[in-house]
C-alpha cells in the first residue's frame, strides 16, 4: 500500500490497470471498478487523454493494436473512440469511493494533466513509459507537486536519471530557463534528491504486448533501485499472473497489471490482459507472498515447534541393552521420536558404561 506522501508500508500496492478496457462506454468502466475491487486491489488506473493532442494523423499503430482492431482506422480513430470526458471521470471517482477502491489515471496531455491534478485533485498521478523523454510534459506534471508512479518501459538509465532531473527542476519550482545542466543540477542537487524521494516511484516495464517471458529482464529492478535509491515496482504486459509474482518476491513495491472484462472483446489491449478470475489470483498470490516474507530470523515457526519431536530423532537402543554393558555402535542408533538425546551426542557416549537396562527401540537416558 502506498500513502499520501508516496510512503510505502509492508503491503505491495496492487494497481489493476482498466486503461481503455472500457471501450469508452461508462457502464462498462464502472463494471470494470468492480472487478478491481472484487479482487482486492489496491487501485483501478484508467487513461485521460484528448486524443487529437496526443496522436498526430499520421501516427501508425503498433503491430499488437493492428492485430486486436480495425485494419483500415487510424491510430487517432481508434483512440478518439476511447476517450473519458471530464463528467465521465467524476461518475467514476464516485463509484470508486463507493466500492473502497482509489482510481488513478495516466494524462497524456497537458489538459489532461490539469484536469487530474487540479480539478479533480488526485492524491498521485502515473507517468506512461512513452513520456519518459516528453521534457515539457514531466515538467508541467511536476509543477502540480503531485506524486508520480513513473513506468520506464523502451528506456535506459540514463533516459531515466535525466527524466528524474527535470521532475526534481519543477518539483522544485526553479524559475531559471530549463536545459539539460539546470536538470542535472537540480536532480543532484540535496534538495533535489530529497524531493524525488518523496514524489517518485519507478516502475520497470517492458513495453510489448504481450511481453515475451525472456525479455522482461527482472533483474533491471535492482538495478534501477540500486542506481537512483528509488522504490521499484513493475508495470506488467506478460500473460498470465507469474512474472508480477515474481517481482514481488525480488522486492516489487508496486504491481500494475491490465485486465479486461473479456479478452475477446474488440479493442487493442483486451488480448494482452488478465480477465477477472487471473486478477483475483494474482492478487492472492501476490498477498500470499507478501505474508511469506516473514521475519528474516531463521528460527523455528510456532506451527513447526509442534512436529520438532515428530520428526527428529533421539538416540535409542538398538538391540537389548544390559546395566553395566558399553553403549557401542552395535547397540545404539538413531531413531524417531525426537524426545531423547540428540543424536549429536552419539559420539559422546560411545564406550560410556549404561547405569541400566534398555529394551529394544527404548530411548537412552542420561
Amino acid at each position: 500500500m502506498i500513502d499520501d506522501q508516496n510512503n510505502f508500508n509492508k503491503s505491495v500496492y496492487i494497481i489493476a490497470e482498466a486503461g481503455v478496457n472500457h471501450n469508452g462506454s461508462l457502464e462498462m468502466a464502472k463494471r470494470l471498478i468492480d472487478v478491481a475491487a472484487a479482487a482486492g486491489a489496491d487501485a483501478v488506473k484508467f487513461q485521460t487523454f484528448k486524443a487529437e493532442k496526443v496522436i498526430s494523423r499520421y501516427a501508425p499503430k503498433a503491430e499488437y493494436q493492428k492485430k486486436a482492431t480495425t485494419e483500415t482506422e487510424s491510430q487517432l480513430e481508434m483512440v478518439k473512440k476511447l476517450e473519458l470526458d471530464e463528467n465521465a471521470h467524476r461518475l467514476l471517482i464516485e463509484h470508486c469511493q463507493a466500492r473502497n477502491i482509489q482510481f488513478l489515471s495516466t494524462p497524456f496531455d497537458f489538459d489532461s494533466i490539469d484536469l487530474l491534478a487540479n480539478k479533480l485533485d488526485l492524491p498521485r498521478l502515473k507517468i506512461p513509459s512513452g513520456e519518459i523523454t516528453s521534457g515539457p510534459y514531466l515538467l508541467h506534471i511536476a509543477r502540480t507537486g503531485k506524486p508520480i508512479i513513473l513506468s520506464t518501459g523502451m528506456s535506459t538509465l540514463d533516459e531515466i536519471e535525466t527524466a528524474l532531473g527535470v521532475l526534481a527542476f519543477g518539483y522544485l519550482l526553479i524559475k531559471k530557463r530549463p536545459s539539460p545542466e539546470e536538470f542535472h543540477d537540480a536532480y543532484c542537487s540535496q534538495a533535489g534528491r530529497k524531493i524525488i524521494e518523496e514524489k517518485v516511484t519507478l516502475l520497470h516495464c517492458t513495453t510489448e504486448y504481450p511481453a515475451p517471458f525472456d525479455e522482461v529482464n527482472l533483474r533491471a529492478m535492482a538495478t534501477m533501485r540500486n542506481a537512483v535509491g528509488l522504490p521499484v515496482g513493475l508495470s506488467d504486459h506478460t500473460p498470465g499472473i507469474a512474472v508480477p509474482i515474481a517481482a514481488v518476491a525480488m522486492g516489487a513495491a508496486v504491481i500494475e497489471k491490465h485486465f479486461t472484462l473479456d479478452k475477446n472483446m474488440p479493442g487493442p489491449d483486451h488480448k494482452a490482459s488478465l480477465e477477472p478470475d487471473e486478477l483475483k489470483d494474482m492478487v492472492t498470490a501476490i498477498r500470499q507472498v507478501e505474508n511469506a516474507f516473514g521475519i528474516g530470523q531463521k528460527v523455528p515457526s510456532p506451527s513447526e515447534l509442534k512436529n520438532r519431536d515428530i520428526a527428529r530423532k533421539s538416540l535409542v537402543a538398538s538391540k537389548p541393552i544390559c546395566k553395566g554393558d558399553v553403549f557401542t555402535q552395535e547397540n545404539l542408533t538413531m531413531k524417531r521420536p525426537g524426545t531423547g538425546i540428540s543424536p549429536m551426542h552419539y559420539w559422546d557416549l560411545l564406550e560410556k558404561i549404561s547405569d541400566k537396562d534398555y529394551s529394544e527401540d527404548e530411548l537412552i537416558k542420561r
